[in-house]
């Protein structure tokens, strides 16, 4: 055998084997695969059509709040647990900027030994409050909510958050081989086979099975960078891993992720009354009278309770997104500001990290890059299932 001839063969192997592994693989999880971007992309739009839903509830009439004083948060913390007689205390409220948009208090628990979703959350209820007036408008079975349901499907087919995130984790990161390895397949040899490649030409062809082909290279190819994006932003969330990955690598070299535990609580706790948590509230506004919402917690215990060194509040400043944001710390005695955290303030890594759900899920430029994600989950989906029929056309072809 020539010289010429061994090269050849050295990629032709390669490419062979290549092929063989890019379909097994796809057989073993290309269902899988297909159920996590179709429940990614039925999630997609979870905030639209939510918003929608409950927009007679998340917004106040001008008569309803014009001119008029908004009650302290310890008061409606009291009105609400006093009407809706929970077994479990308030964990949490989502405090808007806008006048007129309502309040939501939170109950949430999560029992971390329990083997599903449904159990896994004794409690997820989230109450709409005129804080004007302290009136319950509406409550909200959070746990059952299609779009919670469909994202914890997504997250780990319901099973435990802590170890159902490895089973869909670990199949990601065979979709990622298999997206290279699609594209190692895909590269065209020459430009005759390139003019092929890029786009659908179906004027003289009549075969399903060469459409099919054809659907699954070219919406593989133009898929691959959106797979690569979700399957990177997902495994995110399912190994630490890759999250100290991420944030090294666009940090620059560092590798541990800014905390702030440093600024405690030293303030007297005779300092602290009914009226602490809206002097945090008031410098929030004070601070950010432009911003969205921003959340607190009710300081009750719960039943995954940890130590808090200090009184944390997150403020979101989008409303569709969430990778602007700015962290606060404060004092939770006396409500004085301990630390302030801004975007400004965070290095790239810190930026990427807070990017990552919303390149997840297309919220990072709105609307328009909402859409983009769900045509590209629509086209992951798509994969296994036109993979999935050339195997099964050629292996009835080898039958005859």
């Amino acid at each position: 055998m020539n010289k010429h001839t061994k090269q050849q063969t050295r990629p032709n192997k390669f490419r062979k084997t290549l092929k063989k592994l890019h379909l097994y693989l796809g057989l073993l999880v290309g269902f899988l695969v297909f159920f996590i971007s179709i429940t990614g992309c039925l999630y997609v739009f979870k905030d639209e059509v939510e918003n929608y839903q409950r927009k007679e509830y998340m917004f106040l009439d001008k008569a309803e709040y014009q001119g008029k004083q908004k009650l302290e948060l310890k008061t409606l913390e009291k009105i609400v647990e006093n009407q809706l007689q929970e077994e479990y205390p308030v964990h949490w409220v989502n405090v808007s900027i806008d006048s007129a948009r309502t309040y939501q208090f939170y109950y949430y628990e999560r029992d971390e030994h329990a083997w599903n979703y449904f159990d896994e959350f004794p409690i997820y209820k989230s109450a709409y409050v005129n804080q004007y007036t302290g009136e319950i408008l509406k409550v909200y079975d959070e746990k059952l909510t299609f779009f919670n349901i469909v994202k914890n499907l997504h997250w780990g087919y319901l099973l435990n958050s802590d170890w159902g995130k490895y089973a869909t984790g670990i199949p990601v990161i065979i979709f990622m081989f298999m997206t290279i390895s699609g594209i190692i397949l895909w590269w065209p040899k020459n430009k005759a086979a390139r003019k092929q490649r890029f786009w659908f030409r179906w004027k003289n062809v009549k075969s399903w099975k060469r459409k099919n082909y054809d659907m699954h290279n070219i919406v593989g190819f133009y898929a691959s960078i959106f797979g690569l994006i979700f399957s990177i932003t997902g495994l995110f969330y399912a190994f630490l891993v890759v999250q100290a990955l991420v944030y090294f690598v666009f940090s620059g070299g560092n590798t541990t992720y800014p905390e702030f535990s440093q600024y405690q609580t030293v303030d007297p706790i005779e300092l602290k009354t009914d009226q602490t948590l809206d002097i945090i509230a008031d410098k929030v506004i004070e601070l950010y009278p432009d911003a969205t919402l921003f959340s607190i917690d009710l300081g009750n215990e719960h039943m995954d309770d940890h130590e808090h060194p200090n009184f944390e509040v997150y403020v979101k400043h989008l409303s569709y997104s969430y990778h602007k944001s700015s962290s606060l710390v404060f004092d939770e005695h006396s409500g004085r500001l301990l630390h302030q955290h801004d975007p400004e303030d965070k290095d790239f890594g810190e930026k990427v990290v807070s990017a990552n759900y919303d390149l997840h899920v297309g919220a990072i430029l709105g609307l328009p890059s909402k859409i983009i994600a769900f045509i590209a989950s629509l086209m992951c989906a798509s994969l296994p299932v036109t993979g999935f029929l050339i195997w099964w056309g050629k292996r009835k072809k080898e039958k005859k």
